[in-house]
């Protein structure tokens, strides 16, 4: 008779979720997820199948657990200060934790994952971006009608640019460059709206 393993899977995905998060897809090894996650092999293997599979939810269990700092772009009572409280959390988030993003990474890491997974990471990652780039952007369209920024500003393109900008955080937190540079970059654009 077999006896029947119980875990919590959403203690297993942050538990696994750190792992890929410190040392990245490659160098994470099976070993290390084991270990992290005290969990078995047999039951790895029977309830994620295997570790690019494992990724995978970790990717996605990661955008649903970072999708509150969205709420502040839909919820902001005026385009700047909206984009302000955003941005404040963003660089809390990449300067308090030497981790960066999870997304940012992954979209910088080559990573070797069987096809069918490696198109539904990417798929992760570019929905994340398009979903990010369409909240700037709703938020300054909005922000232009009620005459809160100036007229002449390509909401498109200021869109992307804060897009980026959110990337670039995690990267510039990641290379150890100074936080009041970053705060006074992005305090910069936002005020030249």
């Amino acid at each position: 008779m077999t006896r029947s393993v119980v875990f919590n899977q959403e203690e297993i995905l942050d538990k696994a979720m750190l792992v890929f998060w410190k040392q990245g897809y490659e160098k994470t090894s099976l070993q290390d997820l084991l270990q992290a996650t005290g969990i078995s092999r047999s039951s790895l293997y029977n309830t994620f199948k295997d570790k690019a599979n494992l990724f995978t939810e970790c990717v996605a269990y990661y955008r649903q657990k970072t999708a509150f700092r969205k709420e502040i772009l839909l919820n902001a009572s005026s385009t700047k200060e909206g984009l302000r409280e955003y941005f404040r959390q963003r660089i809390s988030a990449a300067y308090d934790s030497p981790l960066g993003c999870l997304i940012t990474n992954t979209a910088m890491e080559d990573i070797s994952l069987p096809e069918d997974l490696e198109s539904e990471v990417d798929a992760l990652v570019q929905d994340q971006f398009t979903e990010l780039e369409k909240l700037f952007f709703d938020l300054l369209e909005k922000g232009k009608r009620k005459g809160e920024i100036t007229s002449s500003v390509d909401i498109k393109a200021q869109a992307f640019l804060f897009l980026n900008l959110n990337h670039s955080i995690n990267v510039m937190a990641k290379a150890d460059m100074a936080r009041s540079d970053v705060e006074h970059m992005v305090e910069s654009v936002i005020y030249s709206l």
